[in-house]
């Protein structure tokens, strides 16, 4: 079952609690983006401003230089699923296997120009695979690049029990066809935050997903 997750990308406290807000009464799942400044061009809240809702899985996008010198902080935060991007500087199988021995989730993000042959070594060690067609650290804007959907197949040869996500330009004229290309989590921004009426704009894309 394929599900959909609206993004959190805040720049400050208001704006975080803002989207939060927005999206909590009908979502099942929310994903939010955590970004250094440095392996981004913008820069987040801070994890320690971070307050997840009672009772919602919630998956972490770290886009950070350096994940390790964070560990401890998400661990206090105990989201879900923690995912880094495997263009940073990590050790990604002691970061995961941190993160499993405190019971969360690992999940590794190859942006556009990254090959899965580049993560091959430590996907059996993950959880997740997010596949990005987005612009790091912004929501609304980007463009889904369905030629990344290859990625999908890919990865599940090396590890079967992936979970795979997409992040990037998902909208109601390209959902369907992300999921039928093998994604089972669609990380949905714009299309969602930017709406006048946010829950009108999941339900038509969750409506699209019960047609596939």
């Amino acid at each position: 079952m394929n599900i959909i997750c609206p993004t959190i990308t805040a720049g400050n406290l208001h704006t975080y609690r803002e989207q939060m807000e927005r999206v909590e009464p009908f979502a099942s799942r929310i994903h939010i983006d955590l970004m250094d400044g440095e392996f981004t061009n913008n820069k987040s809240i801070e994890i320690d401003q971070v307050w997840l809702p009672e009772d919602m899985p919630c998956d972490i996008h770290l886009m950070f230089q350096n994940p390790e010198r964070v560990i401890n902080d998400l661990i206090n935060i105990h989201p879900q699923l923690v995912i880094i991007q495997a263009e940073s500087t990590c050790n990604f199988i002691q970061f995961a296997n941190d993160l499993h021995n405190e019971g969360i989730k690992a999940g590794i993000s190859v942006r556009a120009n990254s090959d899965i042959a580049s993560v091959a070594d430590y996907l059996k060690s993950y959880d997740h695979l997010l596949i990005f067609s987005g612009n790091l650290g912004y929501q609304g804007g980007s463009t889904a690049d369905l030629s990344l959907l290859n990625k999908a197949e890919e990865a599940k040869r090396i590890n079967s029990a992936l979970e795979i996500g997409w992040d990037g330009g998902v909208n109601n004229i390209n959902i369907a066809q992300i999921a039928s290309g093998g994604v089972d989590v669609i990380n949905v921004g714009g299309f969602i935050q930017s709406n006048l009426e946010p829950s009108k704009a999941f339900h038509e894309l969750e409506k699209l997903l019960s047609n596939i």
